[in-house]
Parts: structure tokens; C-alpha cells; sequence
């Protein structure tokens, strides 16, 4: 009797710490439930995303879809170089694609004459060329010398190369838009290879009078630009436009006489003007 009531005693006791532990577990575990719930569900949003990627890039790139042969034009240069032209697009097959740097050389089993033909013209679609940048392009696809010569005759006889219009037509763009001056033009045309008589004759354009008026209007038209207040900003501007006058192919008396005239219109004195830099 006394056993069992002793058991009867205990027995609540561990009933209500039983009971007192699973709420503590529903507790806990619940929330805990809950938090894995919600991980699950993002995992399978997360799985169900990366699904969707693998199948939109599988459509292009998948190792089960075959694809399709590349039929752009790539560039044999380096990053950011300009793509070469399709084959399909040159004419007649008279070029060849290049490896590596350098112009395309000529199809091998082309009709020499007929592939500097029609590179000559091609160039000269663009802008009017010398008979030196012409023959140069040439000499550059591999065309033969005696080709070339033969092609660079028959251009010439037709007027489609004349380095006189081209003397001149040059010697006006290049003063009147750029501004340069006889000598500077002078040492251009020399290297496109215009004969220097030829030269001589459209740079007659140039007279000493033009290219001081030339150098005045630059001058000018700089000064809008650049602070001439006060004396230190008008040496500084001094500088800057003989420099200006120099890169252009003014001579040093000129470039001074020009500056100096200008910046006195400005306010400046002559005294100031006159220095080691200037």
C-alpha cells in the first residue's frame, strides 16, 4: 500500500515534466519546422531558377543541340580590330583572306592585271590617291611590278590618276580647312609621293601673304578659347599659340610677329611679351 501509494505520489511528477519537456519541444520544434519549411521553399525556388537558366542556355549551347555553323566575319587583328570583308562579298576572287597582319595578298590563281584593277579602283572609290599610294597598295597585296606597272600606265592615261589635280585639290584642302602652311603641306606631299616640280606648282597657291592671313585666323580663333587677361594668362597664351603656329609648319618669325600682333590687341604690352619663351 505504501509502495504504491509512493508510485501514485511520483508517478504526476514525471507526468507534468513529461508534459513540461513536450511543450518545450512543441515550442522549439515548431518554430523549427516552420524556419525549415520556409528554407526548403527557398531552396526550391533557388533550384527552380537555376533549372530555368540551364534550359534558356541549353537551347543555344547545349551539348545535346547541335549548333549551327558560324557564319560571321571575324577579325584576324587584335581585340577591337575592324572585321575583314566575307569572302563572298569580295569580287571576282581576286584577293585572298590574309593571316595574321598586313593588306590581304592576292589569290595566287587570279589574273594578276585583273586583281590590281580592281584594287586600284576600289581605292580610288574612297579618295583620289597618288601613283605612288596606288603602287604601294600593290607592292603591299603582292601584286607583280610588272602588273602593277602595266594597270598604274593604262590609270594614268585615262585620267583616273593624275597627281596634278591631286597636287592641287590636296594643297587647298589642306591650307584653307587645316591650316597648314607651304612647308608643312610641302613635306606631305613628298611623302604620298608627288614629284616636287608637281608640288611646286600647286603650292603656288601659297603665297607669303595668304599663310600670314592664314596664321592670323587661326591665331584668332584660338584666343576665343583662351584666357588673355591678365599678364601671366597672355604669356601663357603666347606660348601655347607659337606652339600651335609651330606644329602646323609656321616658321619661328612669323608664329612671333602673329602672337604678338594679336595679344597687343588684346590689352597686352610689348614689354611683357618679351621673354626667354617668346
Amino acid at each position: 500500500m505504501d509502495a504504491a501509494e509512493g508510485a501514485g505520489a511520483t508517478a504526476p511528477t514525471r507526468t507534468a515534466r513529461f508534459g513540461e519537456g513536450r511543450v518545450r519541444q512543441a515550442r522549439s520544434g515548431g518554430g523549427g519546422r516552420a524556419g525549415e519549411a520556409r528554407s526548403t521553399e527557398r531552396r526550391t525556388r533557388r533550384d527552380a531558377a537555376a533549372t530555368r537558366t540551364r534550359r534558356s542556355a541549353g537551347t543555344s549551347s547545349s551539348p545535346d543541340t547541335p549548333s549551327s555553323p558560324d557564319t560571321s566575319v571575324t577579325s584576324d587583328g587584335p581585340p577591337g580590330s575592324p572585321p575583314e570583308e566575307a569572302p563572298d562579298d569580295r569580287r571576282a576572287g581576286s584577293e585572298k583572306p590574309r593571316r595574321g597582319w598586313g593588306p590581304r595578298q592576292i589569290d595566287p590563281d587570279a589574273d594578276p592585271l585583273v586583281a590590281a584593277r580592281e584594287i586600284c579602283l576600289r581605292l580610288l572609290t574612297d579618295r583620289a590617291r597618288t601613283r605612288h599610294e596606288l603602287a604601294q597598295a600593290l607592292k603591299q597585296r603582292g601584286v607583280p611590278d610588272e602588273a602593277s606597272e602595266s594597270v598604274l600606265s593604262r590609270f594614268d592615261e585615262v585620267g583616273l590618276i593624275d597627281d596634278a589635280a591631286f597636287a592641287g585639290q590636296y594643297v587647298r584642302s589642306r591650307h584653307t580647312y587645316r591650316g597648314l602652311s607651304r612647308r608643312a603641306i610641302a613635306m606631305e606631299l613628298r611623302r604620298k609621293g608627288v614629284d616636287d616640280e608637281v608640288a611646286g606648282e600647286a603650292l603656288e597657291e601659297v603665297d607669303p601673304a595668304s599663310e600670314e592671313l592664314r596664321a592670323r585666323e587661326l591665331v584668332d580663333r584660338k584666343l576665343r578659347t583662351v584666357p588673355a587677361d591678365t599678364p601671366e594668362q597672355r604669356k601663357k597664351a603666347a606660348n601655347r599659340l607659337v606652339g600651335m603656329l609651330a606644329r602646323k609648319g609656321y616658321g619661328g618669325g612669323i608664329a612671333y610677329r602673329v602672337v604678338r600682333e594679336a595679344l597687343a590687341a588684346h590689352g597686352a604690352e610689348i614689354d611683357e611679351l618679351d621673354g626667354p619663351d617668346l
